[in-house]
């Protein structure tokens, strides 16, 4: 199996674009969208209210794919969303299928 789970955390700024973006992705059939928040120690990049609470709002996008297929979608995040502070991962997926 050559499939992995790419994830991608964005900024709730950005998240219309993104959307729009990843709808239109050669070999995308779907993905799922969360409402996340993140938590870490970069906080010179959170607000003053995100200081206090401890937590930024983020979203999480989910994209089970084949691997050739997520090289390509990174690729072209770098290129069109460069400077959005998106962070990304893949990971692989050792199995996967639908219960019908």
């Amino acid at each position: 199996m050559n499939e992995c789970l790419l994830e991608i955390i964005a900024t709730p700024a950005i998240e219309d674009a993104l959307v729009d973006w990843l709808l239109t992705c050669e070999g995308m059939n779907g993905f799922t969208s969360l409402k996340i928040d993140g938590h870490g120690t970069g906080n010179q990049r959170l607000s003053i209210a995100e200081q206090v609470t401890g937590r930024s709002r983020k979203l999480m996008f989910q994209c089970h794919l084949s691997v050739k297929v997520a090289l390509e979608i990174i690729e072209g995040l770098k290129r069109d969303f460069a400077g959005s502070g998106l962070h990304y991962w893949m990971v692989p997926v050792l199995e996967a299928g639908r219960l019908e």
